[in-house]
């Protein structure tokens, strides 16, 4: 197999995961309610915006690399490691989502990662590194907001 078919096609899945990950940000954003309405609406926003970017750059190195990127919802929800989320959650269900959402994110970007070492891919290198840090600090303030005291 050449190395970077296999880049490509873990790319693609983190193309899934991202593109279910964006609606399921959408969903949170159109259906939260109570106290924390305001932060949240537009915290929601910020992130489905942020992953719209993020899609659109996983497609484009997909094409970098003479792949062709999945575009097919239903190939998404095939090949996802994310699963939709339902409409009816509370602002912390919707916030401990994302969380769970960020650990399949990042341990498909560590496969990701793997794939692109071994075909000494340095630009799907910059991509993985870029976003496994801003998933991180995502999460860690995420979760620093779901705490119940």
């Amino acid at each position: 197999m050449n190395l970077n078919n296999k880049t490509v096609d873990t790319l693609n899945i983190l193309l899934a995961d991202y593109h279910i990950h964006y609606q399921k940000l959408r969903n949170f954003h159109w259906n939260i309610t109570g106290p924390h309405f305001f932060e949240l609406h537009a915290k929601f926003e910020e992130f489905y915006e942020d992953a719209k970017l993020k899609i659109d750059e996983i497609a484009e190195r997909i094409l970098t690399l003479r792949g062709k990127p999945v575009s097919n919802f239903s190939v998404y929800l095939d090949i996802s490691n994310i699963n939709e989320a339902s409409t009816i959650l509370t602002d912390y269900e919707m916030v401990s989502t994302i969380l769970e959402d960020h650990k399949l994110l990042l341990k498909q970007l560590k496969i990701v990662t793997v794939a692109a070492e071994e075909a000494k891919d340095d630009g799907t290198l910059d991509i993985t590194g870029t976003y496994i840090g801003e998933i991180e600090k995502t999460s860690w303030m995420l979760n620093a907001w779901n705490q119940k005291n």
